[in-house]
């Protein structure tokens, strides 16, 4: 005969509900900071963040001034390796047109940075948008978004991107924001697909839950249910969407200024886009045997943002999964 088993003691009982129960994003946040990689990269973000925003205070020098006389002056810290003379007051030396390599670069924080972010708080409206709307409703409209998802996705990316910027470069839309707002075109009208359908997904496993029936019960109209129930329980994977594909845009814009086809050339010293890292990059290959700073310098940049993404998205993504949640 089994034997019943004794009720826990009371004072253990109330020892255990005494417990504080963290949310999900408390606990999601904890486990964060638990991973060193994912902490060391977003501080990364946040420093390129502050460069980017204080670039006119942080830059030591006019990043359009051409000094005379002092065209291809080496970095400060290798000059004497190399026999030269360098300028203390240029630290990463200058380019052909004798400018500030380093003030140049920090004004390139300011391109990749909203290249990486703007285009993606677009996308994210327009994929986030069509995706909750298919999975929601369904039916006819589901079948009717995801057949206009799939003519979008037949697109290559970055062949439409070079396609549309050499069509509308030099027409009035491609000089809107030194041409930053064609590339924000460009990057939104085919890269909204792929968050359309992970938001799709998630709707799709989310709306039958028992949470959403209730809200149904109590008749909470359509919009309150997606907006208000569904969407906050679909934010942990497009958080992570959002980290990996923040630097998928910087790389894109890196190779486009590498191609020639990215930032105007400001001439403006007011302008608030003055140079980016893919410019950077395309000046620094035409003269990569004189100044290889030139190039190395934003190419080091561009490695390190988006390996610093790249570090943050593997923390978010074990952190934000549920069921990981309380194993480390």
């Amino acid at each position: 005969m089994a034997v019943a088993a004794q009720p826990q003691p009371l004072a253990e009982v109330q020892q255990i509900l005494a417990v504080p129960k963290r949310s999900l994003w408390q606990d999601a946040w904890a486990r964060l900071l638990r991973n060193k990689a994912s902490v060391v990269g977003l501080v990364i973000i946040v420093i390129f963040g502050l460069i980017a925003i204080f670039a006119n205070v942080l830059a030591p020098q006019n990043p359009l001034q051409q000094n005379a006389g002092k065209k291809f002056l080496p970095p400060t810290f290798v000059g004497t390796f190399l026999n030269k003379e360098p300028d203390p007051s240029f630290v990463f030396g200058t380019d052909f047109l004798g400018r500030d390599v380093w003030s140049r670069v920090i004004y390139g924080a300011r391109v990749s940075m909203f290249v990486g972010f703007l285009p993606a708080i677009i996308i994210l409206l327009i994929g986030g948008t069509i995706g909750m709307v298919a999975g929601y409703i369904g039916g006819r409209v589901d079948n009717l978004l995801m057949r206009f998802t799939d003519v979008f996705y037949a697109f290559p990316d970055l062949l439409f991107f070079i396609i549309m910027i050499i069509a509308f470069k030099d027409q009035p839309i491609g000089e809107w924001l030194s041409g930053l707002f064609l590339l924000f075109l460009a990057l939104a009208l085919t890269s909204w697909v792929g968050v359309a359908r992970l938001v799709r997904g998630s709707v799709l496993s989310l709306k039958e839950k028992e949470f959403v029936e209730a809200a149904r019960a109590i008749g909470a109209t359509t919009p309150r249910i997606m907006f208000r129930h569904i969407l906050p329980n679909a934010l942990g994977p497009i958080i992570v969407w959002t980290a990996f594909a923040i630097p998928r845009y910087i790389i894109f814009e890196a190779i486009l200024g590498y191609l020639g086809l990215g930032l105007r050339p400001a001439t403006d010293p007011g302008s608030f886009f003055i140079s980016s890292w893919g410019s950077l990059m395309l000046d620094g290959r035409t003269a990569f045997n004189t100044q290889p700073w030139l190039l190395l310098t934003p190419s080091l940049c561009v490695a390190l943002i988006v390996l610093a993404f790249t570090f943050l998205g593997d923390g978010l993504r074990d952190a934000l999964d549920p069921r990981l949640r309380g194993t480390q």
